[in-house]
């Protein structure tokens, strides 16, 4: 069953199109990571699921009916990139003001718990750092029990620890059958969480996959070894970073770029060529977004 069906959408900012005939399906269940470039689209494709925004051309439906329609958007929760907190309130009160808003919400002090905001209760949103918001954020967008969560950029600003702690948290609402679509620039974050990566740009769907499959569809893949000669002119290197610095034996660590490890690494035999530490490694979300981007020419003007 799909949750989300954007068909054949285009949105216009006066003479920008932010969306170029994108159409996308989710279903129940999935979590499905968007990724793309500032100004790719993304946040604009996720105001019209919302709701916030209408298209210009084309259709979008949410759990079947219109994302403008109340009804609609009650088994939605949602954190956009950025959230306007009432600063006089304490956090406690925020959340049960935003849970009152649904018949089944999540315990508030379960909530708390949960997002490690218990010590914050008592205090006042404004007061909270720029990453505790952050967490309050999420939390909120998860206190209606919502079958589906959209979640813009929702780890920005965060630091490593408290970053893993919403990405569990993310993980335990998909593990109970959740639907989770997430914006982020953090490329391991879709890496670490999505099943399905829909890479956007300029407005256009550029790929839609599994994780597994858009990682398979870079044509290179990195041979790292330890060697004194030059290897960036040799036959099928395509390009050559230095890794680390020169030893004491004369040899560098070097990253050779390559459509085909396998023959490179006989080849390199073959010519008796002294190395050592080889590694081959395979391609990185990273690499396919950059060379799927790379692949298409820029276009004037920019998206939202």
């Amino acid at each position: 069953m799909s949750v989300i069906e954007v068909d054949g959408v285009t949105r216009r900012f006066g003479e920008v199109v932010a969306l170029d005939d994108v159409s996308l399906d989710v279903g129940a269940g999935e979590l499905v990571g968007l990724l793309g470039p500032n100004g790719a689209g993304k946040s604009t494709l996720l105001s019209l699921i919302s709701g916030q925004r209408r298209p210009d051309v084309g259709t979008v439906r949410l759990m079947g009916g219109d994302p403008r329609d109340a009804l609609s958007r009650i088994s939605l929760g949602i954190t956009p990139q950025e959230t306007g907190l009432p600063a006089t309130l304490k956090v406690r009160e925020v959340v049960d003001f935003v849970a009152g808003h649904f018949p089944r919400p999540v315990p508030t002090g379960e909530l708390l718990d949960q997002f490690g905001l218990t010590e914050m209760a008592r205090k006042q949103t404004g007061a909270l750092s720029g990453g505790q918001k952050r967490r309050l954020a999420v939390a909120l967008s998860l206190v209606g029990n919502p079958r589906v969560v959209l979640l813009d950029e929702p780890t920005t600003g965060l630091d490593v620890g408290a970053r893993q702690a919403l990405w569990d948290a993310i993980r335990r609402y998909h593990a109970g059958g959740g639907t989770v679509l997430l914006t982020s620039h953090y490329l391991e974050e879709v890496q670490a969480l999505a099943e399905r990566v829909v890479v956007i740009d300029h407005g256009v769907v550029r790929a839609d996959d599994s994780l597994d499959a858009i990682l398979r569809r870079v044509a290179l893949r990195r041979v790292v070894l330890t060697v004194a000669d030059d290897l960036s002119t040799w036959p099928g290197v395509v390009r050559v970073e230095q890794v680390g610095g020169t030893g004491a034996d004369g040899g560098t660590r070097q990253e050779l770029f390559t459509p085909d490890a396998d023959a490179l690494v006989r080849d390199l035999v073959r010519a008796d060529v002294d190395f050592r530490d080889l590694e081959i490694r395979g391609a990185s979300l990273e690499e396919a977004f950059a060379e799927m981007v790379a692949a298409e020419s820029p276009l004037e003007g920019a998206t939202r």
